[in-house]
């Protein structure tokens, strides 16, 4: 609404200039007229022609011209002889005095010209015309000024004029901006353009931080999303939004969700050469069909990261979670586009994504490496399930390993403790479970940190936990898992502080000495 109202404003302003410089242009032209007739009239006069041929005839004359002055309405005429004497002037002071003006040469050579001055209080006309006797021989010249008007000047004049008009087009300019704009919420679910802005950034962003493939279509099989994730696995680069799906990939089973109008759920397909586990569903809005999407999944991938995890069988119970979850968001969203709801799918699609964006992206920027990147996001997810909070300290940052330590111990190390903390749980009731994590590295120092408000450890075991083969939990524990992350603090040079509180929970700090290796940042 303001964006329009400003350009009716800016519109009003520009039409007002163009306006008021051609009421100026018409008194430019209308002065000219003016000048040049009072000059020749004056020119004409027996008393003028008279008195400028006597010594001291300005004292007859400046009388005379002041009348014509007043009568004709000019600012000024000046009368002078051959000698450039003035006989009027509106300064009596110069009267009798020559005049050393440069324009007025072509005047004494009998020309008839206008011409622009610019004075002390403005910008004149003056029109120049020589005065010849009964002979017509010339005697003098005549100078007739008449100042333009500036523009506040022309303003000023027709204030009422422009006042009222203004006021009218600001009043008709406001009702018309306020309804347009209405017009355009109305039709864009009542968001301001800078909100649609953020949402669509907020869905480019979502769709390419998933780690699915996901591929969208309009009913005419044309592409309208294709994430980074889709390209990597069907090995395909460029910008396909607006492309034909037919022309991109043939065999991507998209088109007959749309001529079938069925939603298809973890069906393994053949794509490009691959093993892809896929959902695909139809979109619709108000009993409409529109569009339909499709989220991929790259089988072989799953299995390189769950080989890189510690602990496989969690690893895949994360995923197995992971899956579930994104299938009951789908299956959530598609329910209430198709009872007719876009509204309220597309504010639960963006609260959904903005929750898991949030974890996505932090993960990425301040943990440069994709295993431990991945085993923390299958921990979150891993953790949501077992009604665990798993929260990762904001300022944690990993970049690169401690000296003789790669990117297996760190998993192997991480892995442990929080399962350790998961298994905190498991014989003690708590409100709020929460486990906190903490990476934090410098150019001396590598610390890990988890905390949970689990059971706690009794003071007998604390001796003990870092033992071979000790295990409270003697019907699932190994008895290994502290007993690796103890060789791993050995190997690294660390060492490990453990507080605990018999029902209060546990709290785990690992620091290794830092020099500076490489990089250990991968491509994601």
């Amino acid at each position: 609404m303001l964006l329009s109202y400003i350009v009716v404003i800016f519109s009003l302003l520009m039409g007002g200039i163009v306006i008021i410089s051609s009421i100026q242009q018409n008194e430019e032209k209308e002065l000219r007229i003016r000048s040049m007739n009072t000059a020749r009239t004056v020119a004409e006069l027996t008393d003028v022609r008279n008195a400028i041929q006597e010594p001291q005839g300005w004292e007859t004359l400046d009388p005379i011209i002041e009348e014509i002055s007043v009568i004709n309405g000019t600012d000024y005429i000046v009368v002078m002889n051959m000698d450039r004497i003035r006989y009027s002037h509106p300064v009596k002071e110069r009267i009798g005095k020559v005049s050393q003006g440069e324009d007025e040469k072509g005047a004494f050579a009998e020309h008839i010209y206008f011409s622009k001055a610019e004075g002390e209080i403005g910008t004149f006309i003056r029109a120049f015309v020589p005065i010849k006797d009964a002979e017509l021989n010339q005697i003098g010249v005549v100078v007739v000024g008449n100042k333009i008007p500036a523009f506040l000047d022309i303003m000023m004049n027709v204030s009422k004029d422009i006042l009222f008009i203004v006021v009218l087009t600001l009043l008709f300019g406001l009702l018309g901006s306020i309804l347009l704009a209405n017009h355009i919420k109305k039709q864009m679910f009542q968001l301001e353009p800078y909100e649609i802005k953020r949402m669509h950034e907020e869905r480019i962003a979502t769709f390419h931080a998933m780690n699915e493939g996901v591929i969208a279509i309009d009913n005419k099989e044309i592409v309208t999303v294709f994430n980074d994730k889709a390209k990597k696995i069907f090995n395909v680069k460029g910008k396909f939004v607006g492309q034909p799906i037919r022309a991109v990939l043939e065999d991507t089973r998209l088109p007959e969700i749309v001529e079938r109008d069925q939603a298809v759920y973890n069906e393994v397909i053949q794509v490009s050469g691959k093993v892809i586990l896929s959902t695909r569903v139809p979109i619709h809005k108000d009993d409409e069909l529109i569009g339909a999407v499709a989220i991929f999944q790259d089988r072989t991938d799953v299995a390189k990261l769950a080989e890189e995890l510690t602990g496989v069988k969690n690893f895949v119970e994360a995923l197995r979670v992971q899956s579930h979850e994104h299938m009951n968001k789908l299956h959530t969203i598609a329910g209430l586009i198709q009872l007719g709801k876009p509204e309220k799918a597309l504010q639960l699609a963006f609260e959904i994504s903005e929750e898991q964006e949030g974890v996505t992206k932090f993960l990425h920027e301040k943990i440069k490496n994709d295993a431990l990147a991945g085993l923390l996001l299958s921990k979150v997810g891993r953790g949501k399930e077992l009604g665990i909070s798993v929260e990762i300290d904001k300022n944690s940052f990993f970049s690169t390993f401690p000296n003789q330590l790669d990117q297996h111990d760190f998993v192997v190390l991480l892995g442990n403790l929080i399962e350790n903390a998961f298994g905190a749980f498991e014989h003690v009731e708590v409100e709020d479970k929460k486990i906190e994590l903490s990476i934090e590295q410098n150019e001396n120092v590598c610390a890990l940190l988890v905390e949970d408000n689990g059971a706690g450890i009794k003071e007998t075991y604390l001796p003990k936990i870092f033992d071979k083969g000790f295990t409270v939990n003697k019907s699932e524990g190994t008895g290994y898992g502290l007993f690796l992350v103890k060789q791993i603090v050995e190997k690294g040079n660390g060492c490990i502080e453990v507080s605990t509180d018999q029902g209060g929970g546990t709290s785990i700090l690992i620091t290794f000495p830092m020099e500076m290796g490489d990089d250990v940042g991968g491509e994601r």
